[in-house]
């Protein structure tokens, strides 16, 4: 069964940084895309970045381009987020997700509904 566990959520000022970590478990890590989503209060989820199996094509939300990089470490079957110039309109639950089929080698899926596997959830909040 895949697990997704994030981890690295927390509370800073405006313009510092958080590097998030997504540790994934119960198949081959290196044979699938990920991707990291967000929701803020009283908003639906929404896309930030994605990643294809080995870590060779990315893709991110406008709102993020430039400030966040998405990676992955497929030796330690981890995927990270790291965020930096935060601003307060960042503050959100912020998601893992994974597919459920292993796709193209190049392939980055920005659609919620192209993930079937999701973590817990790691809240992040931006002080102003």
């Amino acid at each position: 069964q895949v697990q997704l566990v994030e981890s690295g959520g927390g509370l800073v000022q405006a313009g510092g940084s958080l590097r998030l970590s997504c540790a994934a478990s119960g198949r081959t890590f290196s044979n699938y895309a990920m991707g990291w989503f967000r929701q803020a209060p009283g908003k639906e989820r929404e896309f930030v970045a994605a990643i294809s199996r080995s870590g060779g094509y990315t893709y991110y939300a406008d709102l993020v381009k430039g400030r966040f990089t998405i990676s992955r470490d497929n030796a330690k079957n981890t995927v990270y987020l790291q965020m930096n110039s935060l601003k307060p309109e960042d503050t959100a639950v912020y998601y893992c997700a994974a597919p459920f089929g292993e796709g193209d080698y190049a392939g980055v899926y920005l659609g919620l509904d192209e993930y079937d596997y999701w973590g817990q959830g790691t809240q992040v909040t931006v002080s102003s």
